[in-house]
């Protein structure tokens, strides 16, 4: 019900900000609270304490993502569009929302066991959803029969991971969005020439 209000986005909005300009560790409650120009009260009324809320924004954002790519991808006709789409669509996400992408590749990184399981859980709609993709190529004939689903996986998700990561440690400075192409090239044909 919390979620519904307007109040709760401004907040979790506030928190992205908050905790990409600080760090984890020092965006108290009271800034995220100043961020989003509410009293510090206001923001117990929605989350339990700070790490509710470092989970909630990833939920929020990761979930909302996940469901527009899952249903952007069902028009195309190709596993290769849709992955395609699927890369475009998260290096957009991260180059729309610079403070995002530092939570994201830093912030996130540096929090306890239990905090990231928390986080694999979510993450677990988007690898199913790059599952799905690799399943229709096999299906449809596109990619290898013998295709390993886990490690193409691993390798789709370390491969977006690491630039979008290697993207914040250089401050952002090039277009990120711009590398989609070249990066679903080589996944889907490696380094051949054929």
């Amino acid at each position: 019900m919390k979620k519904n209000k307007p109040k709760y986005h401004q907040i979790i909005d506030a928190a992205v900000v908050a905790i990409a300009e600080n760090g984890y560790h020092q965006a108290q409650v009271s800034k995220i609270a100043r961020q989003a120009g509410v009293a510090d009260g206001t923001i117990y009324l929605y989350f339990k304490n700070k790490e509710d809320i470092l989970i909630s924004l990833f939920q929020e954002k990761m979930g909302t993502f996940v469901a527009k790519t899952a249903e952007s991808i069902q028009v195309k006709q190709t596993a290769a569009e849709q992955l395609q789409l699927l890369v475009q669509n998260h290096f957009t996400l991260l180059t729309d929302d610079p403070h995002l992408a530092v939570v994201t590749q830093l912030e996130l990184r540096q929090s306890n066991k239990e905090l990231r399981l928390k986080i694999n859980e979510v993450l677990k709609e988007y690898l199913l959803l790059i599952d799905q993709i690799l399943k229709t190529g096999v299906e449809n004939g596109e990619f290898n029969d013998g295709l390993n689903i886990r490690l193409a996986r691993q390798m789709i998700f370390g491969t977006l991971d690491e630039m979008i990561t290697t993207w914040v440690m250089n401050d952002q400075k090039y277009d990120l969005a711009a590398s989609a192409d070249d990066v679903t090239k080589m996944l889907l044909h490696g380094f051949s020439g054929k």
